[in-house]
C-alpha cells in the first residue's frame, strides 16, 4: 500500500527544516510572474469603488455552499475586479521584498499566481488571462477558441468549468516559498490556496454569485494548458464562479 502522503508529512516536519536559501544569501525570487510585455494588458476597475451587498460575516459563512449550476447572466468587469482583489489583492508592497495582501501567506511569501478562464464577463474577450496582482491588471494569455474545452478536459470534463462566468486557476511558484522554508514550503503553498479559495466563496456571495472549488484535475494537462512546467510552477487549485 502506498505511503506517499504519510512520507510527505513526515519528511516535511519542522524538525527537518534546514538552512534556507534566504539564510544562505541567495537572491530573492520575484514577487510576481508575468507583466513583462509579452501579452496585452487589460486595466481593471478600482475594487474599492465597487458596490457590494453588506451581508454580515456570520450570514456569509452560514450561507457558504458549493454551487455548480449558474445562470446565463454575465459577470461585470467591476465584479471580476472585486473578486480578484478579495482573493489576491495587494494592499502594500513592502520595499520590494514582500507584499501584504487580502489573504494570509506564510512569511508574506505569496507563492500563488491567479489565472482565469473567462467564459462570460462583460467587456472581456473569452479566453485565458493572468492576474497581475501588483498593479491590479490582467494580461491576456490565450484566446484560442478551444481554450475553454481544454481547461474543461483537464478538469475531468466537469461541465461547469465551461458554463461558469469565470473559472479561477491558481498556480504555485514553488521557489518563492521554498526560498525561505525549503521543502516544508510545499505545505504552506497548499494552506495558502485554502485561504484564497475561502475568500472567493465569501466575496462571491456578496455579488450574488456561487462558487465551486475543484481539486480533481489532471496535473500534466492543466499545467500544459497554462504553459507552465509543472515543477517550478504548477496548478494547485481551481474554482468556478457564476451568477446564481
Amino acid at each position: 500500500m502506498s505511503r506517499i502522503g504519510k512520507e510527505f508529512m513526515e519528511r516535511t516536519r519542522f524538525q527537518y527544516l534546514g538552512r534556507s536559501d534566504q539564510s544562505l544569501g541567495y537572491p530573492q525570487p520575484s514577487l510576481q510572474s508575468g507583466g513583462k510585455g509579452d501579452y496585452p494588458i487589460v486595466d481593471l476597475p478600482e475594487p474599492g469603488k465597487i458596490p457590494v451587498d453588506m451581508t454580515d460575516i456570520r450570514k456569509a459563512i452560514e450561507r457558504r455552499t458549493s454551487v455548480r449550476s449558474y445562470s446565463q447572466k454575465s459577470l461585470s468587469l467591476a465584479e471580476l475586479s472585486y473578486l480578484l482583489w478579495c482573493t489576491q489583492g495587494v494592499k502594500e508592497v513592502a520595499g520590494g521584498s514582500a507584499t501584504f495582501r487580502t489573504v494570509p501567506s506564510a512569511g508574506a511569501r505569496h507563492a500563488l499566481e491567479t489565472y482565469i478562464l473567462v467564459n462570460n464577463v462583460e467587456g472581456l474577450e473569452k479566453g485565458l488571462y493572468h492576474f497581475l496582482a501588483i498593479g491590479h491588471k490582467l494580461e491576456k494569455v490565450n484566446t484560442d477558441v478551444h481554450i475553454a474545452s481544454r481547461v474543461r478536459a483537464a478538469c475531468l470534463n466537469q461541465s461547469f468549468v465551461e458554463t461558469s462566468a469565470v473559472t479561477f486557476i491558481w498556480s504555485a511558484v514553488a521557489y518563492r516559498m521554498k526560498w525561505r522554508y525549503g521543502e516544508r514550503g510545499y505545505r504552506y503553498m497548499h494552506l495558502d490556496a485554502g485561504h484564497v479559495c475561502q475568500n472567493l466563496y465569501l466575496s462571491a456571495g456578496s455579488i450574488e454569485c456561487g462558487v465551486c472549488a475543484i481539486a480533481a484535475f489532471q496535473d500534466e494537462e492543466i499545467n500544459g494548458v497554462l504553459g507552465i512546467d509543472g515543477e517550478e510552477e504548477f496548478v494547485i487549485y481551481v474554482a468556478t464562479v457564476g451568477k446564481k
